[in-house]
């Protein structure tokens, strides 16, 4: 059974205080105060639950590249933020989340918006919550408007104790 930390209270109470049709803008909101980088680049949260997140970063101008389409950091960015928030609503309170490799093979050129999906399997979320330290790849699924996946995203995140 998952725990619920700080991350995981935050999207309850948006799950069960903000009206449907509001959900989806507050959560993104909200996000994007407290990650600035997500907050600028103005990514959506589509979906977010302690097993499955799923951002979508558009094909805006503040987004693009020179050829137009979404800027590889810009698409990197949506994949790091739904694989770390899936992985951080597992980690308890008493650690931290690392990033500790980001894995990103652009594989063709990304036609429209980006949706970053990452889930995670309970025997996951099972080890965060209960060992001290250690790490795990997060695979991201990035599906562009072709329905194509333009990059192909491993995260290795890693989890540590506050107190050291």
């Amino acid at each position: 059974m998952t725990k619920l930390n700080r991350l995981s209270r935050l999207v309850t109470s948006i799950e069960t205080k903000v009206p449907g049709f509001a959900r989806k803008k507050v959560m993104s909101f909200a996000l994007g105060r407290v990650v600035k980088m997500v907050g600028t680049a103005r990514l959506e949260c589509l979906e977010l639950t302690p097993t499955k997140s799923t951002f979508v970063i558009r094909n805006k101008r503040r987004n693009q590249n020179h050829i137009g389409s979404v800027h590889a950091a810009g698409m990197a960015l949506a994949a790091e933020t739904a694989s770390g928030l899936v992985f951080g609503m597992s980690v308890p309170d008493d650690k931290i989340p690392v990033l500790k490799t980001m894995h990103v093979d652009y594989v063709k050129r990304c036609v429209g918006d980006l949706v970053a999906t990452a889930k995670m399997t309970p025997d996951q979320i099972e080890r965060v919550q209960s060992e001290e330290k250690g790490d795990m790849d997060v695979h991201v699924t990035c599906v562009d408007g072709d329905g194509k996946e333009p990059i192909e995203v491993t995260m290795t995140w890693a989890w540590v104790s506050k107190t050291r």
